[in-house]
């Protein structure tokens, strides 16, 4: 009710003074206690358990918000308390990094989309740190880890793995972002040539973080949609031979479809929102065709309600994250997917998510 008034003011700013506002506010409420309480009595609350477990963590229920909103983790309180199981937070590079040139977000209102070329600007992995442990954990912390800019792709694992050594200590899982559109060469990391030896290297990290902390930390590889069936083949045997604990499927597009509407539909970065939909659903059921549940699936990408959130779970994967459509609708879609969901379970007979899954997609 409150995101529906607030909405239109945000909306006739620019998109990124949008997004500052917003997480400036958002970090305001994160710091007073009482404020974070009363914003999970008016949402998170609100939202239904629908148990799910992933990555081997237990989730309340299985809609998380992605990577991409809270950059800096400046506001993991509030969207705790907003109703999200999971807060994935980042991408945070080593060193911090300004992004690419302003403007670099735009919103396709006609479509229900954000294209973003933010470049992974980030405040480095010393601030976000410094935010993080200020903060209270009362749901799954994830966090997305990126390369800076003016690092080789070549040097690309040396980054990864110094931020993921830097953050483990504080997160529930990682992922390695390899398929941002807007830090140039990135998506190369997904080649068969780069992968096989950045993942050994991320993996080989992960396992001596356990010996020094004590605690294994899940580790995820985040893909675009932008893949034909070669590489979801390539991708899936070398994370299945590195023992990921799961494919986050997917980023945004560079595809323009000839839906698109917008004004801005043909500016520069990554697409995001219901034009991705029937994408990063077909990736999702190209992995799961490989993985068959042996590394996990998080489907990403255009889910606007629960009919799109069962058809990614049907396709395949474990847990959804929203972002877009989160801009779009507000706090209440959480709960609306969640009970739609439980819906869900419940019309199919069985006892919950999982085993609901697991029954359906034999049967397909």
């Amino acid at each position: 009710m409150l995101y529906s008034l607030i909405k239109p003011a945000l909306f006739n700013l620019d998109p990124e003074k949008a997004h500052d506002i917003t997480m400036a506010g958002l970090a305001k409420v994160s710091a007073l206690p009482i404020a974070t309480r009363q914003l999970e009595r008016l949402n998170g609350a609100c939202v239904p358990d629908l148990p799910v477990t992933c990555m081997g963590i237990d989730f309340r229920h299985p809609v998380g918000l992605a990577a991409g909103l809270d950059k800096d983790a400046k506001a993991f309180p509030a969207f705790s308390a907003l109703g999200f199981s999971g807060v994935e937070m980042g991408t945070v590079t080593p060193k911090p990094q300004p992004g690419n040139d302003k403007p670099r977000m735009f919103r396709l209102v006609e479509d229900q989309a954000i294209i973003n070329r933010m470049g992974f600007n980030s405040g480095g992995v010393d601030a976000f740190l410094a935010n993080l442990t200020k903060t209270n954990r009362t749901v799954v912390a994830g966090i997305n880890v990126g390369k800076n800019a003016t690092t080789p792709i070549e040097d690309a694992a040396t980054d990864y793995v110094n931020a993921m050594q830097r953050v483990y200590s504080q997160a529930d899982y990682i992922t390695a972002n390899i398929s941002s559109p807007n830090t140039k060469s990135l998506r190369d990391l997904q080649n068969a040539s780069f992968l096989d030896t950045l993942l050994l290297n991320i993996k080989n990290a992960q396992l001596k973080c356990e010996k020094v902390h004590k605690r294994y930390v899940p580790i995820a590889l985040k893909v675009a949609p932008d893949l034909d069936a070669d590489e979801i083949e390539t991708i899936a045997e070398l994370v299945m031979s590195h023992q990921f604990d799961a494919v986050i499927a997917t980023n945004t597009t560079i595809e323009r479809p000839d839906s698109l509407q917008s004004q801005h539909k043909a500016e520069a970065g990554g697409l995001s929102g219901a034009p991705v939909k029937d994408m990063a659903t077909d990736c999702i059921r190209e992995f799961y065709r490989h993985l068959q549940g042996r590394v996990q699936i998080i489907g990403v990408g255009g889910i606007k309600n629960a009919d799109d959130a069962w058809e990614k779970m049907l396709a395949g994967a474990d847990y959804v994250q929203i972002y877009s459509q989160f801009i779009y609708q507000g706090p209440a879609m959480i709960k609306d997917i969640v009970a739609g969901l439980q819906q869900k379970v419940q019309a199919s007979g069985h006892a919950d998510l999982e085993s609901a899954l697991a029954a359906l997609r034999t049967s397909k």
